[in-house]
């Protein structure tokens, strides 16, 4: 048996400051992180439809339960949302925060320096967060600076989203993404895997390697021609089929997702095939192509947004480059069709936007884009959460208001799933348990 140590009334006064410390603490903890969210209607996103009364308990920034009713605990600091539709934050699967399409955008990279780029991403996430976009994957960047820019956000130094990013995306020699595209030969030089430009399989695996070294989170790699890089083709297949399969096994043994741009068919299918987890634009798949993604569980990021803005400003004199302008008057209005018949034919489908080509804040606008695909206002919601936090390989943490995950959450007047542009004009927005707007 161990003797109880002698108190002295020294040792009395020391234990009752340290409980006086204790009991302090214990209730400044309670009364700053400890939340009771009155929700006149939650969405739930693993079924898609709208619950009346809830009480969502938030503890530590996370989801400790969801009660039926309004409820509140001793201690709890009640938000009342009760003439509000609560949703999940919603997620956007692509978006370049270190970019916005403007009249300077092919001068930019000879007049700006990574800071400039750094500091226009720091608004822009700003923006992205308020419009109610809790969660984001960012596909590619210059410079890497969306990796110090999801840094800062993870410290508090700075508004945001939660920041999957990319990074630089990977390309081939001459390929979408190639950052030296329509440069005058004497400053092309020639950009290799530190850069994200890839020839061979070896190089291939190198440049895995350098994104993982760079503190990168996925891998982003442009399989076939693009829109608005200046380059001829829009859709021609640009890498090659062991290149492919180089880059999908580095990824794997890394830990990596990989997200692929592609507009053409036979780029497309090389990439599916290698066995890559999403397809950003899909614009030319056909059934072939979408019966391949159902074999292989690919996810569809169908971009919506971008196919309508690049339709919408080819029609301006002067505001693309000749050669920019005629492939976006060509593929921009195609977008459309293919996400219907995708959505019909079954091939899973995550949110996203490619916001950076239109304006950092509008993200909300692709959900009626795709109501007017044929897409359920709910199931276009849970593109949003419940499928985007799959695709992130992150629904332990993310995508539902359920307990154990992250208390992110948005409020929006109006029932969205009878007013979809609802999701246009959040009037909420919570992350971690933490407020960064409020109704007015």
């Amino acid at each position: 048996m161990f003797a109880l140590p002698k108190l002295t009334s020294r040792s009395v006064v020391l234990a009752h400051a340290l409980l006086t410390i204790f009991l302090l603490v214990t209730s400044a903890r309670v009364a700053a992180e400890d939340i009771a969210v009155h929700a006149g209607w939650l969405f739930d996103s693993e079924n898609g439809r709208l619950l009346e009364k809830r009480t969502v308990h938030i503890v530590d920034g996370k989801v400790e339960s969801v009660e039926r009713g309004f409820t509140r605990r001793a201690g709890e600091r009640v938000i009342d949302l009760s003439a509000f539709s609560v949703l999940p934050g919603l997620m956007d699967m692509h978006t370049h925060l270190a970019y916005e399409y403007g009249p300077r955008t092919y001068t930019e990279t000879f007049t700006w320096n990574p800071a400039d780029y750094t500091l226009r991403a720091v608004n822009t996430a700003e923006r992205t967060l308020l419009a109610g976009f809790t969660t984001v994957r960012d596909l590619g960047d210059n410079a890497n600076v969306t990796v110090s820019l999801r840094n800062a956000i993870n410290r508090g130094d700075i508004v945001g989203p939660r920041v999957f990013t990319a990074g630089k995306s990977i390309a081939t020699t001459g390929g979408h993404a190639d950052p030296t595209n329509g440069y005058r030969h004497a400053l092309m030089g020639s950009p290799g895997p530190a850069e994200g430009v890839v020839n061979g399989a070896a190089s291939a695996r190198e440049a895995v390697r350098q994104r993982y070294k760079d503190g990168v989170d996925l891998i982003k790699i442009t399989a076939t021609g693009g829109v608005l890089s200046v380059a001829k083709s829009g859709e021609n297949p640009q890498f090659m089929a062991d290149e492919l399969e180089a880059i999908v096994a580095t990824a794997k043994d890394y830990g990596f997702t990989v997200a692929v741009h592609a507009h053409g068919k036979e780029g497309m299918e090389r990439a599916i095939r290698a066995g890559v987890n999403s397809i950003e634009h899909g614009t030319y798949m056909d059934e072939k192509t979408m019966a391949l993604m159902l074999e292989h569980g690919t996810w569809y990021v169908p971009t919506l947004m971008a196919g309508d803005w690049v339709t919408q400003k080819a029609t301006v004199d002067g505001f693309f480059p000749d050669m920019v302008r005629t492939k976006a008057a060509k593929i921009g209005p195609l977008i459309q069709d293919t996400f219907s018949r995708a959505h019909r034919k079954g091939v899973k489908i995550a949110f996203g936007t490619d916001t950076g080509v239109s304006r950092h804040g509008d993200n909300g606008k692709e959900f009626s884009l795709m109501v007017q695909g044929g897409m359920t206002p709910a199931d276009a919601i849970r593109s949003a959460t419940w499928n985007a936090a799959q695709l992130l390989n992150a629904q332990d943490e993310l995508g539902s208001v359920s307990p154990g995950k992250w208390a992110d959450l948005v409020a929006v007047i109006g029932n969205p799933l009878e007013d979809i542009t609802a999701l246009e004009r959040v009037r909420f927005v919570m992350k971690g348990g933490k407020v960064y707007k409020q109704p007015n």
